[in-house]
């Protein structure tokens, strides 16, 4: 759990972490430089590294935001009486929506990469681990004999599955899916997985 702070410093912390969401949302991970960020909260630099432990605890503040946002696109892609198949396309799709509808965001997510030895904080890892388990409620519908720890790892399997599909896209990689045919074939694998993930092992 995030520590509680002082109004004054809190307020200071939301505004850097909307400075730095603007930045990478328009200029990507790459471009973010800590005085940037605090020349456009209109602070000094120092004040940064007051309010945060330092450049990458800022990111994961502002990745937190995505994560969050993207855990609401999946609660509300629900359907009342939609099976498990279909909450699992549905989930999908979402995904695939929210990647090209934020770009940059959604990038920073995988491309921020800790210090050797650093491990992400408690309260930013539960955010990913929300995901998952969105994945993985539908999923144990269709396979009700997987124990908790089977099911997350088939949620982790099929996140990652479409996961590689939408970054190869959007880091216009070798291989790539084209653009127009990046939602039928998502809907097409995770078809035939769920399809295979439905039958008794």
């Amino acid at each position: 759990m995030e520590t509680q702070e002082k109004p004054g410093r809190d307020n200071l912390r939301h505004r850097l972490v909307d400075a730095a969401e603007r930045r990478i949302g328009e200029q990507g991970l790459s471009g973010l430089k800590a005085r940037q960020v605090t020349a456009d909260v209109g602070c000094a630099l120092g004040a940064l590294y007051n309010a945060f432990e330092d450049l990458d605890d800022l990111i994961l503040h502002v990745n937190a935001r995505t994560l969050d946002r993207l855990a609401a696109a999946f609660a509300g892609a629900h359907r009342a009486g939609e099976s498990a198949e279909e909450t699992i396309a549905v989930l999908a799709q979402t995904y695939v929506r929210f990647a090209l509808e934020n770009r940059m965001l959604w990038s920073a997510v995988f491309a921020l990469a800790l210090p050797e030895g650093r491990s992400a904080p408690d309260w930013y890892v539960v955010r990913y681990r929300a995901l998952i388990d969105q994945i993985a409620d539908p999923l144990a519908k269709l396979r009700p004999d997987l124990s908790p720890e089977e099911l997350q790892l088939r949620a982790r399997t099929l996140f990652a599955a479409v996961h590689g599909v939408v970054r190869l896209f959007l880091e216009a990689r070798f291989l790539a899916v084209p653009q127009d045919r990046i939602t039928p074939e998502v809907a097409a694998l995770v078809k035939a997985m769920t399809r295979g993930l439905s039958a008794a092992e």
